[in-house]
């Protein structure tokens, strides 16, 4: 049986994007917020919501259970200017936590993590199913001869 460990993680998460997408949609405010205090911008991707739904499914199911801080601490990234100036070096900064929280909210609604009030959230049998379907098809569709001995 294939699961998520057997194939690569962005082919896997796109994948799990095209599959979420039927499941539930973007908020509207979604396209005006940006990910991180560290950004200047919103993405730019037309699914980036998906995507970052299908990365998160995959990050609860590898290290869950899990909560909203780590992940956006995961998610996080570097803040402060391009040191084009090197007068100081730059400052770390963690991710969005309300645009993981929704994610995981509607993730929670679909049945495919469920949270525990005291350790974070985890994933749950339909969601293990989900990953584990997905990436047997994702390796069924890959031409790499070196993944072979996983089918």
């Amino acid at each position: 049986m294939t699961t998520l460990y057997d194939v690569p993680a962005d082919a896997l998460i796109e994948a799990l994007a095209d599959e979420l997408e039927d499941r539930f949609d973007r908020p509207d405010w979604a396209e005006f917020t940006k990910t991180g205090s560290q950004r200047e911008l919103p993405p730019e991707q037309e699914n980036f919501w998906h995507i970052r739904a299908g990365s998160l499914l995959r990050k609860v199911a590898m290290n869950g259970p899990i909560g909203v801080e780590r992940l956006s601490t995961e998610y996080g990234g570097s803040k402060g200017g391009s040191n084009r100036y090197a007068v100081a070096p730059n400052h770390r900064s963690d991710g969005s936590k309300k645009v993981i929280r929704t994610i995981l909210q509607q993730l929670e609604e679909e049945d495919l993590i469920q949270s525990n009030e005291h350790r974070g959230r985890e994933i749950t049998a339909d969601g293990r199913s989900l990953l584990d379907d997905t990436a047997g098809e994702v390796l069924s569709d890959l031409d790499r001869p070196e993944l072979e001995r996983y089918a």
